[in-house]
């Protein structure tokens, strides 16, 4: 079934992300392998279901009603693409993120930093994005707390968000086997958060583990929250004090599972073609 693989669904969608905004590493050696420096640009495609449509609110409707912008907005030095005619403006991006992180985490980003980078898509993610790293502090390092998003760049869905942190203690980072075989406590958790932040358009089927890891000095665990319907939003929280550190919706999960499939089959291809020609 589909969400047997969303352990390298995800490691595919954060290493899209950049080194600035990944929010939680479900398996550090599996994301810094992935070869983001040959990542190709390829056309975007969108299937936006009617549902999704009516509850994405315009960026100038958002912006009516949040009052005058309180934090500072600018392109990451990192960026290197163009929105086009068709995709939100870097401020709306930032309005449209704003939301999602008070929804989400509770977040008021009065006084905060807010970095964006723009993607046309790639072949890992074949969907244009804004991606953004929010601090509240302007310097930043591999240790500073922040908190992350990534959502479409044309209609604003959610692809991912995430909130990251140098713990003051610490904690072991190993594999905790006791916890894999009893999460109980992590699914509650994840089912709880997915329906307090409406993640899932229907009722929530069930919960099962996916995985550990940790991100910086923060033990993490990865569990899969599954909906009536199918559709699957992944969920990471601290291992050391329960804190909820990120989640990768469904459609993003869908998005990089066909892309890897594709490449998947190009690689067969080009398996057989170099095959016939012998050796």
């Amino acid at each position: 079934m589909r969400h047997h693989n969303t352990f390298k669904l995800a490691a595919a969608t954060l290493a899209i992300i950049g080194a600035g905004t990944v929010f939680f590493n479900i398996a550090t050696d599996v994301v810094m392998a992935a070869e983001t420096g040959k990542i190709e640009t390829v056309p975007t495609s969108y299937q936006v279901s009617d549902s999704l449509a009516s509850a994405l609110s315009k960026p100038e409707q958002k912006k009516e009603n949040s009052g005058e912008v309180n934090y500072r907005v600018s392109m990451d030095e990192l960026n290197t693409g163009t929105p086009t005619d068709v995709d939100m403006t870097m401020e709306e991006a930032a309005e449209v993120g704003a939301g999602y992180l008070r929804n989400i985490f509770g977040l008021d980003l009065k006084g905060a930093y807010v970095y964006l980078s723009y993607y046309p898509g790639t072949e890992t993610f074949p969907r244009a994005f804004w991606s953004a790293d929010v601090l509240f502090e302007e310097a930043r390092s591999p240790e500073s707390t922040r908190w992350s998003y990534m959502i479409d760049a044309v209609t604003g869905e959610l692809f991912n968000a995430g909130y990251g942190r140098q713990l003051d203690a610490n904690p072991s980072l190993g594999y905790d086997e006791e916890l894999a075989k009893d999460c109980g406590l992590y699914m509650e958790l994840a089912k709880k958060k997915v329906e307090e932040c409406g993640l899932m358009d229907g009722p929530v089927d069930r919960v099962e583990y996916n995985c550990q890891g940790y991100s910086g000095n923060d033990p993490t665990i990865t569990m899969d929250v599954i909906g009536k319907r199918g559709e699957i939003v992944n969920m990471s929280f601290s291992r050391y004090d329960q804190v909820f550190l990120g989640l990768i919706t469904d459609t993003s999960l869908r998005i990089a599972e066909s892309a890897l499939d594709d490449l998947a089959g190009e690689v067969e291809v080009e398996s057989v073609g170099f095959g016939s020609n012998g050796e």
